[in-house]
């Protein structure tokens, strides 16, 4: 059979995505070639020559790329945690930084050693991208997850039902809207961790190509200010939360001293602290459930 090197094609590809204002060109390009290759990224320096059908698939899947569609949505899959996740057209793709959330709350139940089974609520789940990763990490906790949007739920159940047939813990899916005072009411005060990475982004904001034109609207956008999510959704987080459970919430990077006002303006909540991401940025902001009468 004839084959041809890869590596020149690689090459070029990284230079057609750069041409194209691709952030990260030369990962991308490495990424698809692995993704059409079905190996691992590190794996390509042992693939040096590949099939002429192989090879079109990928000048494709670059072409489409330079179009800025998605990576995840030409490969199908975004990673979080310890898992991978189906996305596509219509959920929010989960992005890095929310793996940061996702390890807050992991430790927090580390270090909790929660005698009775742990209950945790993942707010604004889009793909069950936070709720899954826990549940694998966590096959002993008890895990919730809100979605109001009919296409992210589509995708979360697939997911969901792909995590459960991998032999993970099922998580409960529910189809509801966070700000709604009576959503998961049978947990009001039983849940010991809440994670939310709610639409945040302020109308205003300028965004890449991939995010403008791609990721759902009603997932990306919170208002005039980028709170409108959020606002009332700290009453739903306080009514849920047991005495001492805690919670992180995602925000815009220009929202985190606000996002943390809003937890103290409540007055139901202690500890209220601000995370940086890797790059810096104001990210999350956790908080824990004072003790009520």
């Amino acid at each position: 059979m004839t084959r041809v090197p890869l590596r020149p094609a690689v090459l070029a590809a990284e230079q057609t995505l750069q041409a194209a204002g691709v952030p990260s060109p030369h990962v991308d390009a490495e990424a698809l070639a692995a993704h059409v290759l079905g190996v691992e990224r590190p794996r390509l320096v042992l693939i040096p020559m590949v099939t002429p059908e192989q090879l079109e698939e990928y000048r494709k899947l670059v072409a489409r790329r330079a179009e800025r569609v998605p990576l995840q949505h030409l490969t199908g899959t975004a990673a979080m945690g310890e898992i991978d996740l189906a996305v596509g057209p219509g959920v929010f793709v989960p992005r890095p930084e929310t793996e940061l959330l996702c390890a807050w709350a992991l430790a927090q139940l580390e270090a909790a050693g929660h005698e009775h089974t742990p209950i945790v609520v993942d707010l604004c789940t889009g793909s069950g991208a936070l709720a899954l990763a826990i549940a694998h990490a966590r096959p002993d906790a008890e895990v919730h997850a809100v979605e109001l949007d009919r296409d992210a739920l589509h995708w979360a159940r697939h997911n969901a039902a792909t995590c459960a047939a991998d032999g993970d813990t099922p998580i409960s899916l529910h189809a509801g809207d966070v700000t709604d005072p009576a959503i998961l009411s049978a947990l009001d005060g039983r849940v010991d961790v809440v994670v939310a990475n709610p639409p945040y982004v302020p109308t205003s904001a300028r965004l890449e190509p991939e995010v403008r034109d791609h990721d759902p609207h009603r997932a990306l956008f919170g208002g005039p200010d980028g709170l409108a999510v959020i606002r009332p959704m700290i009453g739903t987080i306080a009514r849920l939360l047991r005495a001492d459970g805690v919670t992180a919430v995602e925000h815009d990077d220009s929202n985190g001293s606000d996002t943390a006002a809003l937890f103290a303006a409540h007055g139901g909540f202690t500890a209220i602290a601000e995370h940086p991401d890797l790059a810096g940025k104001p990210r999350f902001v956790a908080a824990r459930r004072v003790a009520t009468d």
